[in-house]
């Protein structure tokens, strides 16, 4: 062989073998990147789950107790104040009062977005490498970003199938890849799941990226329909009926006073639908059972096929739901009954804690930066919460963050600078609000002319005991009236600068 052919040949060989170790660089490089499993539950409250202290004694949540003991269990979560509201802050990284574009239209719950003013994240990230799927309810704007947000995609478009939009177990119209739409006949928490294993599992799924997979579940949203295998469970229980189900209600704002959504029984057991309360609250825990079995699946999927270990899961819900507890039996008020939802992260080759408590309270914004730190993409725009990364490395560490929520009814973004009056302002039973926790206080200010609420979380968990009313407590509650200024400045809520004065109690 000519020396020229040698050279060359040997030239030919070094481009493959440098070609070849590229390859296993980029490939090695991409595996570092965590996968990222979202599972996203409806309506869920904390008091389901088993290993929070809440939760009665007879309620068993093995699989997501577990999830707990290789995590991060936050004791306060508030991811939102009702299902589209807290769905857009976790595509966007903003509160409510910052979606801009996003409105209610048409039927309920019709709704519609500007993809340029409204951007959501998952498109980021599959410009940054990621690949992107969703999969069950889809409930901001009929268009679900299928090709533009999404690479892999099967839901149930709620706001544009406007006459089932109860079908939350059955008869639900799916679309699949942004196409075709199909009636689903099988129970939704069971069939999701199926869906998620089939990507996890490879299909339509890019296995040299990494992926990020928001699993939406419609439980346990009412009809509160238990799986057929769970209609048997949790047979002869028993719960305390809540102290305040029926007013008056010592203290509180006077709109509180008409909060009447169960009727008196014989001997003033909470009534609905000619049903007792203990009967209804049977049949919502029965409807989690279904969740902690598929998300059993979910797990042993990603072992199976050896994802586990690389693969960032968390766990909540857009809100919690009350039983009773101070009237309500819905969402939205800014009580932990009714909004407080259950928050595990699990990751513990990613340096996440295992078996670990965080006691200080988080909110939804917080979710989107903590995401994109484990990405290791940069934001591309400014978010409203903070990186939730120090504490789940060490969970007790300390946290000079303030946690914010703020309800709007059914506006976003600039539609809420200027605050409604009389039953504009409402939400149902509820006006408009913004509500703080800061250390072991909760503070509610309403946007109409009424009391504050105060609330010691440590010494009065059930929040029956307003301090805002307390001619000793002023002091602190002017602190905290202007700690929620501050952060409602520090996020430019329009609204800021129009709040109603609040009603002196003490």
């Amino acid at each position: 062989m000519k020396s020229s052919s040698r050279k060359f040949t040997l030239f030919l060989l070094v481009c493959l073998l440098f070609g070849q170790a590229t390859v296993l660089v980029a490939k090695e490089t991409a595996d570092k990147r965590p996968n990222i499993l979202f599972i996203y539950t409806d309506d869920h409250s904390h008091r389901t789950v088993s290993c929070y202290d809440e939760a009665f004694p007879w309620v068993k949540t093995p699989t997501i107790d577990r999830l707990a003991k290789e995590g991060v269990r936050f004791e306060y979560a508030y991811i939102g104040t009702w299902c589209m509201p807290s769905r857009a802050t976790l595509l966007t990284g903003h509160h409510q009062f910052a979606v801009e574009s996003m409105r209610m239209v048409g039927d309920y719950p019709g709704s519609d977005y500007d993809h340029e003013k409204c951007p959501f994240w998952p498109r980021v990230f599959r410009k940054n490498g990621y690949q992107t799927a969703q999969i069950g309810k889809w409930h901001t704007g009929v268009d679900t970003g299928y090709g533009r947000d999404w690479d892999y995609q099967i839901v149930w478009n709620r706001p544009k199938h406007t006459k089932n939009h109860q079908a939350y177990y059955y008869g639900q119209p799916v679309t699949f890849q942004g196409g075709e739409t199909k009636t689903l006949k099988r129970y939704s928490t069971d069939q999701y799941t199926d869906w998620a294993i089939d990507y996890l599992e490879g299909e339509g799924r890019d296995e040299n990226k990494p992926w990020y997979l928001w699993v939406c579940y419609g439980a346990v949203h009412s009809p509160f329909t238990p799986a057929d295998r769970h209609m048997d469970n949790y047979p002869d229980i028993s719960i305390p009926q809540p102290k305040d189900i029926f007013p008056p209600r010592p203290g509180k704002p006077e709109w509180m006073q008409s909060v009447k959504f169960w009727e008196k029984g014989k001997n003033n057991v909470g009534m609905w639908k000619g049903r007792t309360l203990t009967s209804w609250v049977r049949q919502y825990h029965q409807s989690v059972v279904a969740i902690d079995e598929n998300i059993n699946r979910l797990l042993k999927t990603l072992d199976k096929t050896g994802q586990r270990e690389n693969t960032l899961i968390i766990f909540t819900s857009d809100q919690g739901h009350a039983w009773g507890q101070h009237g309500f039996r819905q969402k939205v008020a800014a009580y932990d009954a009714t909004i407080r939802s259950p928050m595990i992260v699990s990751f513990p080759k990613g340096g996440v804690a295992q078996g670990k408590v965080c006691p200080h309270p988080v909110g939804g914004v917080d979710i989107v930066p903590t995401i994109f730190s484990f990405a290791g993409i940069e934001r591309p725009w400014e978010m409203h919460g903070h990186d939730l990364t120090p504490l789940l490395k060490n969970p007790t560490a300390k946290w000079p963050h303030t946690m914010m929520l703020t309800a709007t009814g059914r506006k976003y973004g600039s539609d809420t600078h200027k605050i409604p009056t009389g039953k504009d302002v409402f939400h149902g039973a509820v006006p408009w609000y913004v509500m703080i926790r800061k250390g072991r206080y909760k503070y509610v200010r309403p946007m109409i002319h009424d009391l504050e609420e105060v609330y010691d979380m440590k010494a009065d968990p059930n929040e029956l005991n307003n301090l805002a009313v307390k001619p000793d407590f002023q002091s602190t509650l002017k602190e905290l009236r202007a700690e929620a200024l501050k952060e409602l400045r520090r996020t430019k809520a329009g609204f800021v600068g129009n709040l109603p004065k609040v009603r002196e109690g003490a």
